[in-house]
C-alpha cells in the first residue's frame, strides 16, 4: 500500500516566492539561449567589496571554521550595536539586543515567531514585500493588509493604522525603504506611526535592509531611535546583502529590547544554531573598515540612481505606464492596469513574447502594478525599455 502524501497544515498553505519564481525562469531562459531582460531579481548585480572577501578567505585560512555562539560573534555583535548607537540613533543599545542570522529574510521570521502566537493579528501595509504575508503565516498568525497605492505615496498614514488595530492586534510592519515600491517614510510620517502602535501597546517590525540606498538627498530613519518607549516597542531587522552587494553569504542581522533578543537567540539556537562562522569575519571587517565600506557603497548607488532615473524616465514616456518617482532600494513599481489586464497576465505575456523578466503586483499585494529591478546592467535596462516600449505599443493597438 502506497502511503499518501499528508503535507502539514504550514506546508500546505504557504505560498513560493514569486520574485524567486521570476529570477528562476528567466535563468532559465538564458541557459537555453533566450536573450533575456531580466528586471526579477532583488540582489545589486556588483560584487562584494575586495576586502570584505580576503577577511572572510583570511578566516578560513585561521581555521574559523566550528560552531559560532548562535547570536553571533561577540565582536560582530558589538560593532553593530555602535553602529546602531552611533548612526541609528538607538541610544544605550547594547551587544546583547544584536543577533546575526543566516540571511535578513530570516531575521524578519525570527522577529515575528519571537512575538506572534497563533491568532494573533499582524498589520502589513501593501505592497509589501512577498515573504511577510507568508511568515506570519508560517507562525500561526493572522496578516492584515492596508492596501496605499501611488495616489499615497505608497505609505501607510496613522489614520489608517489606528483604523486596522483590534484586540487581536499584535504587530505592525514598517518597511522603509521599500521593497517593492521604492518608497521611502519621512522622520515625521514614521514618529506619527510609531506613537500610534506605542498608544495601541503593539509592537513595530521596521525592516531597514536597504537603509543606505537612497537618492535625491533624502535621509533614513530608525522607528527605535525615537523615544524610550519606541526603544522597547521596535524589532528593528537589517543585513548584509544589499549594502554590501553580500546577497549568497545569507548574514542578517536584528536589534530588539534585551527580552525579545533572548527570545530570538533561543529560537535561532534551536532551528538553524548559527549564521556561517567565517561568513561572519567578512561582515565584521564591513564594520570595522566603513570608510571603504562607505566607498563601495557610495560607487554603487552612483550607478543605481543613473539607472533608477533613466527607467523611470523611460517608462513614463510610454503609454499605459505610470511610475512613481522611488527615492530608494533598486525598485520601481510602475502602473500597469491601464492595459486592461492583470500584472500576472502582463508579466506572463511579456516574458513569452519579449523576452523580459518582470515580478506581478499580485505577490505583493497591488495586482495593477509590476516590480521591476534596476540592479541590473545599462545595457538590460537601454533594451528592456525598447521591448516594453514595442510590447506596450501592440497592446495600444
Amino acid at each position: 500500500m502506497t502511503n499518501q502524501v499528508r503535507l502539514s497544515t504550514w506546508a500546505s498553505n504557504i505560498a513560493p516566492s514569486p520574485t524567486l519564481a521570476v529570477d528562476a525562469k528567466a535563468k532559465e531562459l538564458k541557459s537555453i539561449g533566450e536573450d533575456v531582460c531580466g528586471f526579477g531579481a532583488g540582489e545589486p548585480d556588483f560584487d562584494t567589496p575586495e576586502f570584505i572577501k580576503e577577511a572572510c578567505i583570511k578566516a578560513l585560512s585561521e581555521g574559523k571554521t566550528k560552531y559560532a555562539p548562535s547570536a553571533g560573534i561577540p565582536a560582530l555583535r558589538e560593532a553593530l550595536a555602535e553602529k546602531y548607537r552611533n548612526q541609528n540613533g538607538a541610544d544605550g543599545v547594547t551587544a546583547a539586543q544584536c543577533i546575526v542570522s543566516p540571511g535578513g529574510k530570516y531575521s524578519c521570521y525570527l522577529a515575528i515567531l519571537a512575538v506572534i502566537s497563533p491568532g494573533d493579528e499582524v498589520i502589513i501595509p501593501a505592497p509589501y514585500w512577498v515573504s511577510y504575508p507568508e511568515m506570519v503565516k508560517l507562525a500561526g498568525g493572522t496578516p492584515k493588509t492596508i492596501f496605499v497605492g501611488q495616489e499615497a505615496g505608497f505609505k501607510m498614514n496613522p489614520e489608517q493604522l489606528r483604523a486596522a488595530i483590534t484586540p487581536k492586534t499584535r504587530l505592525v510592519i514598517f518597511n522603509s525603504p521599500s521593497n517593492p515600491t521604492g518608497a521611502v517614510y519621512s522622520s515625521l510620517e514614521l514618529q506619527a506611526l510609531t506613537e500610534v502602535a506605542i498608544e495601541a501597546g503593539i509592537y513595530i517590525m521596521s525592516d531597514e535592509i536597504y537603509e543606505y540606498l537612497l537618492y535625491d538627498g533624502v535621509q533614513h530613519v530608525s522607528p527605535a531611535s525615537f523615544s524610550k518607549e519606541a526603544a522597547d516597542s521596535v524589532i528593528t531587522v537589517s543585513g548584509f546583502s544589499k549594502t554590501f552587494s553580500m546577497t549568497g553569504w545569507r548574514l542578517g542581522t536584528l536589534m530588539a529590547p534585551p527580552a525579545i533578543a533572548k527570545a530570538v537567540a533561543s529560537l535561532q539556537s534551536q532551528t538553524s544554531s548559527n549564521a556561517t562562522t567565517f561568513a561572519q569575519y567578512g561582515a565584521l571587517s564591513a564594520m570595522e573598515n566603513w570608510d571603504k565600506s562607505m566607498s563601495a557603497v557610495n560607487a554603487m548607488i552612483e550607478v543605481f540612481d543613473r539607472r533608477r532615473l533613466s527607467l523611470i524616465k523611460g517608462l513614463n514616456a510610454m503609454k499605459g505606464f505610470e511610475c512613481a518617482h522611488a527615492q530608494g532600494a533598486f525598485y520601481l513599481f510602475p502602473r500597469i492596469d491601464k492595459f486592461g489586464m492583470s500584472s500576472a497576465d502582463f508579466s506572463a505575456r511579456i516574458l513569452e513574447e519579449e523576452k523580459v523578466a518582470v515580478v506581478p503586483g499580485e505577490g505583493f499585494g497591488a495586482p495593477g502594478y509590476i516590480r521591476l529591478s534596476y540592479a541590473t546592467s545599462d545595457e538590460v535596462i537601454n533594451k528592456g525599455l525598447e521591448r516594453l516600449s514595442r510590447f506596450s505599443a501592440s497592446l495600444k493597438e
